[in-house]
């Protein structure tokens, strides 16, 4: 999944300490399913993972073993529910990914995962915050605009928060609008760069498209701005019953994670990745949590950016986003 110069500086950076190395322990809850398995597959990729530990409430073992024959240097273990297997996966974790949770189904809407997806979440994090306290969370379970508060939470309550270490994983929405920009304007996405802020569901998505150096018509823009927000509203159609979007996730989790390790564990500077974290841009309208474009260094989350200069259009979309976000946190922080 790596482009080869990623690659070829991932193997450059093996250089780092064995101390350091001995942190790229990354372990992924819900490792079975229809995210979990891909992404367990792309990390095993991963020159900076030492060790991938891979937890879910069935077949983790299998899908351990069979990652294990994989010829890339880190080891592979499976946990079930069973023998303390969280608490296995989970000690000494540098990168703890959570996809865990149901997917969404046609008609159903990320809110009307919550009330299965809260819990799951809840009893992850209650690990987390005692086997892991000081691992780096990315939050993939939706809504991701709740779980995070929710999350956070738990920390505060065992005293072990930190807000530099809790992501929101909202990449997908910026490669999705890359990709769906690249294919409007006849570009390689590589070369196409949308900024996406707000939230990870629906008018809270807000793709700065103003910044992307492309000029679109009002019909491009609401057709754009559309897609990017209920993209995953096309793969559940498409799949008809069968699932969400799993693939595209893992490969934006996968992202995310990667660039959390580049970071905090191979020491690259100015790495700059979108994700929903505790956030001061809004907190005088009361919201807490916000997803924009954020500098990772070596102890997490260093800059969050503001959002920059913004069209009259956008302004909107911002507008509408905020009613929305400030409801999920609440419900999140709430539950």
């Amino acid at each position: 999944m790596f482009a080869a110069t990623r690659v070829a500086s991932f193997a450059a950076k093996r250089a780092f300490s064995t101390s350091a190395a001995n942190l790229s322990k990354v372990a992924v809850l819900g490792a079975a399913g229809g995210i979990g398995q891909p992404l367990s597959l792309l990390l095993k990729e991963n020159p900076h993972v030492s060790h991938l530990a891979l937890y879910d409430i069935v077949n983790a073992p299998g899908v351990a073993a069979d990652l294990s024959h994989i010829n890339t240097n880190s080891k592979v273990t499976g946990h079930g529910a069973e023998n303390d297997g969280l608490k296995a996966a989970l000690e000494d974790a540098h990168v703890v990914v959570i996809p865990a949770g149901v997917p969404r189904k046609p008609g159903m809407t990320r809110d009307d995962l919550f009330n299965t997806n809260a819990s799951i979440v809840q009893n992850l994090a209650e690990s987390a915050a005692k086997y892991c306290p000081k691992a780096h969370i990315l939050i993939i379970s939706n809504p991701v605009n709740s779980t995070v508060p929710i999350f956070a939470e738990v920390l505060k309550k065992h005293k072990v928060f930190d807000p530099k270490r809790l992501y929101g994983v909202t990449t997908l929405d910026v490669v999705r609008a890359s990709r769906f920009v690249s294919e409007v304007k006849g570009k390689d996405p590589k070369d196409v760069k949308v900024t996406v802020v707000g939230g990870h569901s629906g008018v809270t998505i807000v793709p700065l498209l103003s910044q992307s150096g492309f000029e679109f018509t009002k019909e491009e823009l609401d057709a754009l701005t559309h897609r990017i927000q209920f993209g995953g509203d096309e793969v559940v159609k498409a799949k008809a019953g069968t699932g969400s979007a799993t693939l595209s996730m893992a490969y934006a989790g996968a992202r995310m994670a990667n660039s959390v390790l580049e970071a905090t564990v191979a020491g690259k500077k100015g790495i700059v990745e979108p994700t929903f974290v505790q956030s001061d841009l809004y907190k005088d309208q009361g919201i807490e949590y916000f997803s924009s474009n954020v500098e990772l260094g070596p102890n997490g989350v260093e800059k969050i950016h503001g959002l920059g200069e913004i069209s009259d259009y956008e302004k909107n979309l911002i507008k509408d986003c905020l009613v929305d976000l400030k409801k999920n946190i609440a419900k999140g922080e709430s539950f």
